[in-house]
Parts: C-alpha cells; sequence; structure tokens
C-alpha cells in the first residue's frame, strides 16, 4: 500500500465533533435499549438480568463522563416519553415508576461516575476493573432504595432481591467490558474527548 493511501485511509470519515458526539451517544441509546431485550427472569425477584449494565459502563467508558451520561439520560427519556426502549408490558412513564425504575435511573448516574473514574489518558486494567465494579454498585444503590422506598421492602429484602442475584452476571459483565475498554480507551479517547 502507498503511503499517499495510507494517508487517507487513515483520516477520520467524520470530522464535526457534533455529528461523533451524536452518532456515539445514540448508538450506546440503542444499544442499552436492545440490552434490555436480553431479559432473564430472577426468581423471588421483580427485576431480570439484562445486558444493559455492560453498555451502561462502556457508554461511561468511551464516551467520557458527559456525553455517557446524556446517552443514559437519553435513554431513559426517550422510554418516559413513550418510545419503546423498555422491555416489557408497560410503556412511557409508568414504567419508570415500576420496579426496573431506580436501576435505569441508576445507568445515568453509573454512566457519570464510570467515565469520571475513566478519565485519564492511560487507564491500567485494574483501575478498569474497579471502575466498572464501582459503576455496578451505583446502579445497584439506586435500585435498591428504589425498592425500599417506592415497594416498602426492607434493606435486607431489597438486598437479597435486587443486589445479591446480579452480582455473577454483573462481574462476568464487567470482566468482559474492561476487556473491550482496554482495547479501544486510547482510541476512544481521541474520539470522544470530553
Amino acid at each position: 500500500m502507498s503511503h499517499a493511501c495510507q494517508l487517507s485511509y487513515n483520516k477520520e470519515f467524520i470530522t464535526s465533533k457534533k455529528a461523533v458526539a451524536l452518532i456515539g451517544a445514540t448508538f450506546f441509546i440503542l444499544a442499552t435499549a436492545l440490552g434490555s431485550y436480553v431479559r432473564i427472569p430472577v426468581p423471588g425477584s421483580p427485576v431480570p438480568i439484562t445486558l444493559q449494565t455492560f453498555f451502561v459502563l462502556l457508554a461511561g467508558a468511551i464516551l467520557g463522563r458527559r456525553l455517557g451520561t446524556a446517552s443514559q439520560a437519553g435513554y431513559m427519556l426517550l422510554g418516559a416519553m413513550g418510545l419503546p426502549v423498555f422491555q416489557g408490558t408497560s410503556i412511557g412513564a409508568a414504567y419508570l415508576l415500576g420496579p426496573t425504575g431506580g436501576y435505569i435511573a441508576g445507568f445515568v448516574a453509573a454512566a457519570y461516575i464510570t467515565g469520571f473514574l475513566l478519565r485519564s489518558d492511560r487507564p491500567g486494567m485494574a483501575r478498569i476493573i474497579s471502575s466498572f465494579a464501582i459503576g455496578s454498585f451505583v446502579i445497584y444503590l439506586f435500585g435498591a432504595l428504589w425498592l425500599i422506598i417506592m415497594y416498602r421492602m426492607s434493606l435486607t429484602n431489597a438486598v437479597s432481591a435486587g443486589v445479591l442475584p446480579f452480582i455473577p452476571g454483573d462481574m462476568a459483565k464487567v470482566l468482559l467490558a474492561s476487556v473491550v475498554y482496554s482495547g479501544i480507551s486510547q482510541r476512544s479517547k481521541q474520539i470522544f474527548s470530553s
């Protein structure tokens, strides 16, 4: 391959930062929505296992704290407006009042915190894994508090039904997301600098 071809090949396809930001946020809104359709019911819990948290963590890491937060807030807003981004029988704002509403609010906070923790230029694998684990904890915190406040669950019941069943699967998602992100972290920071 000639030097001229290499230069044209490496040139950015889209040069507008606003267009890149919009494409990135839209991708993670759609990915989070599609992740809700990978749904495994958990016996004794009103909350199913989904693939959403995988995309939430990557949204914060790849897009950065501001744009990652915007993507998850956009997901929540589109769902509240009645677009079919939530999986289940309820639609719109009614879905957010259901048992998963706290977790969805936690997506917004987790994307911000994950992006904030991974803002350095060269995070090592230990930092990536711990940042994603903290992001998962934030989602658990919002979800459990929602179950306590809205569903009058005790702390023990909220943790038993809304946290413990999800830890093994979420740790697997944390590890997988960490491997994915470690391979693209430098490039994503160039593209989505915030």
